[in-house]
């Protein structure tokens, strides 16, 4: 299942007060597309049947079947530097990425 690092789910907790329906998890998805053949999608929603949701530092992370392959054993992180700020997934089970870095080969 994926992990969130602290500073992630410190992040997400506070977006998720502002921005997204009580109750809400992060939904993590890989998708077909981008230049390297799957990219991730994730959006803040209500898990559904069948989904995998994991409690990590107050965060629910909501996965489903399909997805779940792709992203067995990868870290969820927030990094913030001289070029911006953003999530990051450190993802053991790509095996390339496109130049532009939002899509991955498995």
């Amino acid at each position: 299942m994926i992990t969130l690092t602290p500073v992630a789910g410190d992040k997400l907790r506070e977006i998720l007060a502002t921005e997204a329906d009580p109750g809400s998890g992060l939904r993590v998805k890989v998708l077909p597309g981008g230049c390297s053949g799957f990219e991730y999608s994730m959006t803040f929603d209500h898990a559904a049947d069948g989904d995998e949701v994991v409690e990590q530092h107050g965060v629910h992370v909501i996965v489903d079947r399909l997805s779940m392959p792709y992203l067995l054993g990868a870290e969820f992180d927030y990094e913030e530097g001289f070029q911006g700020a953003g999530f990051r997934i450190n993802n053991p089970n790509s095996t390339g990425s496109c130049g532009c870095g939002k899509s991955f080969t498995a």
